[in-house]
């Protein structure tokens, strides 16, 4: 058995009158260790529950990347026609980490239901259109079919729009667009949902793409471009890059002009503040562990002047200072791993109740989100505790030199 760690446990569990001096500040040291790593596990779990569920909502609703004509149309909210199966579509379809790629087309227009008038956005699908992130935000009714021979008057709007417009599953409204000449439209309320994304919510009504094709004089072989599903965002710029290059390095000439936009593009001031999430994240994690460093050097200091006499003695009997020093060290990452451990029990617990029971609530309107999100990543738990423990071992290597330098016939003078 190492004869440092020996004499560290002997210490650490031992029933001496010292030792019961040293009870309290270890409880101490061992309490801010564990309030600092519940901080950062909760930070940490509240970081990447919030991007996660942010960038899940963005890209549900407007997909990872969009490919449409580069001629544009009249507004961000009307799309010029492009081919709906371009030369590029098998290309894309093949890629690695392509989920899905489906056609839409937008259409501006103005509500007028109970007296009360709303601008939105038609969006248009097809009958390939994914319905995962919408069925898992649909409040009432349910999604609307697509029917082979017609087109269906059924849509889906969002629950900000419905109590705007106080309007319920079921009830028709009209729809005027602003175009030569003016036409309306009359649709039937299928569904109702609620992404709780305030400025998108109140935005965009899902139809049937054929109404859009009939409104803008398309035919059937036209759309308003398409969206590329990614099965993992951390794969967005890599992705990115290789359907820009097949869309504008291999067009054609007698074909639509196209032109790639990613997410991060499109809203670019959402990204960037959860960028500015992860510095926050940073400042919290590098203050804790400053706090739990500074606290265990602290610690190591009292421990050092109340056993003076025993390493003035362990020095005599020809103890080296390297294996003092590794004593108390030891002595000290015990006690930082008792706090470790209790930490990471708190920190996981109070996560898990968030997750189940939403005990913190938020504004939707302000955060986009009714409580606030985690998510328990377990790669990085490890690596903090990991990360935690070797910092508050590198700090505890420079005051421990003291110990060296204390004189045997000084501290043994008074014993």
């Amino acid at each position: 058995m190492n004869a440092e760690w020996y004499i560290a446990r002997r210490l650490m569990f031992s029933k001496t009158q010292a030792h019961s001096v040293l009870r309290p500040v270890v409880r101490m040291l061992a309490a801010s260790v564990a309030l600092g790593t519940a901080a950062m596990i909760v930070s940490m779990s509240i970081l990447v529950g919030f991007k996660r569920q942010i960038t899940d909502k963005v890209t549900g609703f407007m997909a990872h990347i969009q490919i449409s004509n580069y001629e544009g149309g009249t507004s961000p909210y009307e799309t010029a026609p492009v081919p709906r199966n371009p030369f590029f579509l098998p290309q894309i379809k093949g890629m690695q980490g392509v989920r899905i790629i489906q056609p839409y087309a937008l259409k501006a227009g103005v509500i007028a239901a109970n007296d009360d008038i709303q601008g939105a956005v038609l969006k248009g699908i097809t009958p390939d259109f994914d319905w995962t992130f919408f069925d898992g935000a649909m409040t009432q009714g349910a999604r609307f079919a697509l029917p082979d021979s017609a087109s269906t008057n059924a849509v889906c709007i969002s629950k900000t729009l419905a109590q705007m417009l106080r309007l319920r599953l079921g009830d028709r409204f009209d729809m005027y667009f602003v175009q030569t000449p003016p036409r309306v439209r009359r649709f039937r309320i299928e569904g109702i949902y609620d992404t709780q994304f305030g400025e998108l919510d109140k935005l965009y009504v899902l139809c049937d793409i054929r109404h859009i094709q009939r409104l803008n004089n398309w035919h059937s072989g036209q759309v308003g471009g398409f969206e590329i599903f990614l099965n993992n965002f951390d794969d967005l710029d890599a992705a990115y890059r290789s359907v820009s290059e097949r869309v504008y390095y291999t067009a054609r000439p007698d074909s639509a002009r196209f032109v790639a936009e990613n997410i991060k593009q499109r809203y670019s001031q959402i990204f960037d503040w959860l960028t500015l999430l992860d510095l926050n994240a940073l400042i919290i994690f590098v203050l804790m562990l400053l706090v739990a460093g500074f606290n265990m050097i602290s610690g190591l200091l009292i421990t050092t002047l109340e056993r003076a006499q025993f390493i003035g003695l362990l020095s005599a009997l020809g103890c080296r200072a390297a294996g003092l020093r590794r004593i108390f060290i030891y002595q000290s990452l015990y006690v930082a791993g008792r706090g470790l451990l209790w930490g990471n029990l708190a920190g996981i617990a109070i996560c898990l109740a968030q997750r189940h029971w939403g005990i913190v609530a938020l504004n939707p309107a302000t955060y986009y989100l009714s409580a606030v999100p985690v998510s328990i990543e377990w790669g990085w738990v490890l690596a903090l505790n990991a990360g935690t423990a070797a910092a508050i071992a590198l700090m505890l290597v420079l005051p421990s030199m003291i110990i060296g330098k204390i004189s045997p016939s000084r501290v043994l003078r008074f014993a």
